[in-house]
């Protein structure tokens, strides 16, 4: 769902999982989690993180390849809540802005909602919103749909072990 206000989009990403809210976020606090959650048909890497994990204040430097031209992205850590929520910012990359809340909200004792809701503004105001728009949109699809299938079936797999 894409809402538009001004030049800000806002992109949200629901799915109810069938494990406990504590096993769905600590999968997202493993070293590895965002390479698990990195499609391979995404071109990037991780040149440098301040530290492991998803704590506030961790900074993380990713490339990314965009047919010949490669761009970085450096993203902070700005939020954290224990058990439930985490939100990142870029400091600078390929939007003008970009916030993401990483939600994981408890349904029940062994049931929860992933929530992925991310702010956005593409550079070059409207021009960018115009050109480019379409394109972001039907990329965070594929990936928020990508993300949340490999976070259900690894969480889902967790829960049915114990």
């Amino acid at each position: 769902m894409v809402v538009r206000k001004n030049l800000m989009e806002r992109y949200k990403k629901e799915s109810n999982l069938a494990a406990p809210a504590e096993i769905v976020f600590r999968w997202h606090e493993a070293p590895d989690a965002f390479e698990k959650l990195t499609p391979s048909w995404e071109r990037v890497r991780i040149v440098e993180r301040s530290a492991s994990g998803i704590q506030r204040g961790t900074r993380i430097t990713l490339e990314m390849s965009l047919g010949p031209f490669k761009q970085k992205w450096v993203a902070v850590h700005t939020d954290y809540e224990a058990g439930r929520m985490f939100r990142d910012e870029q400091s600078s990359g390929p939007f003008k802005c970009w916030v993401h809340t990483h939600l994981v909200e408890p349904r029940g004792p062994d049931t929860c909602v992933l929530i992925d809701d991310v702010s956005y503004q593409l550079p070059f105001g409207f021009i960018g919103q115009l050109l480019g728009g379409w394109l972001v949109r039907h990329k965070l699809d594929r990936l928020f749909d990508y993300r949340h299938g490999v976070t259900r079936e690894a969480s889902e797999r967790q829960a049915k072990q114990f």
